[in-house]
């Protein structure tokens, strides 16, 4: 039998890990939730073409990657920002550090 989480517990990627659900910017939404939309050409796995996934803000990518199953390796989109994407249970997970000064 495995330890669970009691409800109103920190998931363990927050309580232990520190990472941060990113809901920073997207301003047209009023959930503060971006829509993502790829192109057929987009050359991303289609997992996260077709299933949904959560962000979190890391505090260092590279420590985060550390033992994980890597579906998109680190790459810089723009300027200070550095993104991953994990698989976690047959699920997409986009990781993302964010420049000191870019947040």
């Amino acid at each position: 039998m495995t330890d669970r989480r009691r409800n109103r517990e920190d998931p363990l990627a927050v309580a232990r890990f520190r990472w941060r659900y990113h809901v920073c910017g997207f301003e047209t939404s009023p959930y503060g939730v971006e829509w993502m939309r790829f192109d057929t050409h987009c050359q991303v796995p289609d997992i996260v073409k077709t299933v949904p996934h959560l962000a979190f803000v890391v505090d260092n990518l590279d420590t985060a990657l550390e033992g994980k199953q890597i579906l998109i390796p680190p790459n810089t989109p723009s300027p200070g920002v550095r993104v991953a994407f994990i698989l976690d249970d047959e699920a997409p997970i986009e990781l993302l550090e964010f420049a000191p000064d870019s947040d």
